[in-house]
């Protein structure tokens, strides 16, 4: 696969965590939007399209990390495509308070949360490769999102729907990254066999 296969995946991924964010601010019931939410990743995984969450816990070769912040980049087009087609489609959703609740967090604790979140976002790829079940799917993005976990992409799309692009926004979402990939790629430590081709995402 070439670069820009690999980037056109990514971004599609972005768009579909932007779809996933989008449902999941449309409900008032938490516990219904954050299930809902996990349309997106299933619709990632079902359709092999490139999200970093999915990825990082599966790359143990240089090549493979190098990938990484081209994936990255295409997810933060992704949800920014879905974010402008959302304001300007007059969506009545607003990520203002959300956005201004994580920027509020300290940065050892943003760090934290993220982490967390990459041992989930490990997990459910990893527990749906070996099984089928869409339940190691869903219940890690409901669990993510009601224990308030940061995704580092579902954030870069709350970002960008708040319009919000300032210096602290743009670090913390970098430590957001960094945190998914070591969560992730520490629970990935366990398995010889971690490389990139095991991952559907």
């Amino acid at each position: 696969m070439n670069k820009l296969q690999m980037f056109l995946k990514a971004v599609y991924a972005g768009f579909m965590i932007g779809i996933g964010g989008i449902v999941y601010l449309s409900v008032e019931n938490r516990v219904a939007g954050s299930m809902l939410f996990s349309f997106g990743l299933l619709t990632i995984v079902t359709q092999g399209f490139f999200l970093y969450t999915g990825k990082v816990g599966f790359a143990r070769t240089g090549k493979a990390l190098l990938d990484m912040p081209l994936i990255v980049a295409g997810n933060y087009v992704g949800t920014f495509v879905a974010a402008m087609l959302a304001r300007g489609g007059g969506l009545a959703i607003s990520t203002g308070n959300l956005v201004m609740g994580k920027l509020d967090k300290s940065m050892g604790c943003v760090f934290v949360l993220s982490v967390f979140c990459g041992v989930l976002m490990y997990l459910a790829i990893d527990n749906y490769n070996k099984t089928k079940n869409i339940v190691f799917i869903i219940a890690p993005v409901m669990i993510f999102i009601l224990s308030g976990f940061e995704h580092s992409i579902a954030n870069m799309f709350y970002f960008h729907l708040a319009g919000v692009y300032h210096g602290k926004a743009l670090v913390w979402l970098l430590v957001m990254v960094v945190g998914n990939g070591v969560g992730a790629w520490v629970f990935g430590m366990n398995k010889g066999d971690c490389v990139p081709g095991n991952s559907r995402i």
